[in-house]
């Protein structure tokens, strides 16, 4: 793969999340995956990497540039393109060319342990310009896309011609709608960004649960060039009690003619991502069909070789019920989904009317509650410390549950509401953020409005 091939269409993973990077372990293994599944570029931009967003003008060490170059050399190996991106728009004082020098001097240090491609990204910024900045430029757009060209072409002079990529301030259309970044920002940054020059777009929303052809064909005409999808579907960050290990959905296989590339932000914990990077990887594959949940279940199948225990091997229905319950972002999994209607629809009902659905729903939730307890004996331990927070919560749920069911069934509380001594107030779901979450209580339609909640 040529690394200045500017007709490559770009597929793959952003390490871009909000949380503590991945290690070298990590990365090698993904790299060993991205490579077996079809998927050809790996982008660097960990928002937790200090000197990648928060201290950017700060040169690498020796051992950071080291422990970089190996992962450029591990790329390369496979056939895989690097990207470093570079995130300064915290701070950066657009008018003044020291701060250009920096950056330049930012990308002279990784193109000397061999990096051929780069990205400035712009996103999750102030928005707002200091005098200066606005006196010089006008705008925003106008300000992003001189220092990005000025970047751009300095890169070329040096023999540097990899791909070059920018995140806009406004990357989704509902921050388009809202002019984040000033009014007319999309249309000045198609006019003025060179046209070599990658952009970034994640889709209708920062966690978009479609993308469609006419969506980017609108896009396209805006920027002037076809954009590459930044997709946050299975991204965990701004919710750490979740993770997604549903597959690569919402996208039909025609979008992809439509851009010049398609990359993947995950859940931050890398253990939980075989699924959104296999499927990603069949995704890229498939003809004009496309299967999300046959994809979903063949990925799962291989994931479970992941799942060894100590004792007896993971049932694959286990397994399937754990993964719907951590699906997507906008839904859960079918077998997930229909355990949640069971126990719903038992609960609407008077215990006198349960009958032997009472049973059937408290084997179902006693033989997931064990599943859950099982998982503390995987012999893959990185896999077990990504999942065991959320597990935990779960299996106390499922424990609440189970005995909610067993006590209004037998007679023994015949009250409206029962009591555990072992969920008591202020040990479980306790906390100020659960105390926050109780005063808005959010609609179906994404609105909030106030709870009628007693005083505490």
């Amino acid at each position: 793969m040529g690394n200045n091939d500017s007709t490559t269409f770009l597929a793959g993973v952003i390490e871009g999340f909000y949380g503590q990077p991945w290690n070298q372990t990590e990365r090698h293994q993904l790299f060993d995956w991205m490579s077996s599944w079809g998927l050809n570029t790996y982008l660097y931009a960990p928002k937790d990497d200090m000197k990648h967003r928060a201290l950017w003008r700060e040169a690498y060490t020796a051992a950071e540039l080291a422990q970089l170059e190996r992962v450029i050399a591990t790329c390369k190996t496979r056939g895989l393109r690097f990207i470093y991106a570079l995130s300064p728009g915290l701070d950066i004082r657009y008018s003044d060319s020291s701060e250009v020098g920096r950056l330049k001097e930012r990308f002279e240090q990784m193109r000397s342990i061999g990096c051929e491609n780069f990205a400035l990204l712009f996103d999750d910024i102030p928005d707002r310009m200091s005098d200066a900045d606005r006196e010089r430029f006008g705008s925003f757009a106008s300000a992003q896309c001189a220092v990005t060209n000025d970047l751009f072409r300095w890169l070329h002079e040096r023999g540097t011609n990899g791909r070059f990529l920018f995140c806009p301030t406004p990357y989704c259309g509902r921050m388009a709608e809202r002019q984040l970044g000033g009014a007319g920002y999309l249309e000045t940054v198609g006019r003025e960004l060179l046209p070599e020059i990658d952009i970034f777009w994640t889709g209708p929303e920062i966690i978009s649960r479609e993308i469609t052809v006419p969506h980017i064909r609108e896009l396209q005409t805006l920027l002037r060039r076809k954009p590459i999808i930044w997709d946050n579907l299975h991204a965990n960050d701004y919710d750490g009690r979740r993770f997604f290990c549903g597959p690569y959905a919402g996208r039909a296989p025609e979008l992809r003619s439509e851009l010049t590339g398609l990359l993947l932000n995950p859940n931050c914990e890398f253990a939980l991502n075989f699924i959104p990077f296999r499927t990603l990887g069949a995704f890229m594959q498939a003809s004009r069909k496309w299967d999300p949940r046959a994809a979903y279940l063949s990925a799962l199948r291989e994931w479970r070789a992941h799942f060894e225990t100590v004792s007896q091997p993971i049932a694959f229905d286990d397994l399937l019920l754990l993964g719907d319950c951590y699906y997507l972002p906008f839904e859960d999994g079918a077998t997930a989904d229909a355990f949640f209607q069971s126990s719903r629809t038992l609960l609407s009902k008077h215990p006198s009317q349960w009958g032997p659905d009472a049973a059937t729903v408290r084997a179902q939730t006693q033989r997931f509650r064990d599943f859950c307890a099982r998982l503390t004996e995987l012999k893959n331990r990185p896999l077990f410390y990504a999942l065991s927070r959320r597990i935990w919560e779960l299996r106390e749920e499922l424990d609440l549950l189970d005995r909610y069911v067993a006590g209004k069934g037998d007679g023994k509380l015949p009250d409206a509401a029962c009591s555990s001594d072992f969920h008591l107030p202020g040990t479980y779901r306790g906390g100020f953020v659960p105390r926050l979450q109780r005063l808005l209580l959010p609609h179906p339609d994404g609105s909030f409005t106030p709870s009628a909640l007693p005083h505490e």
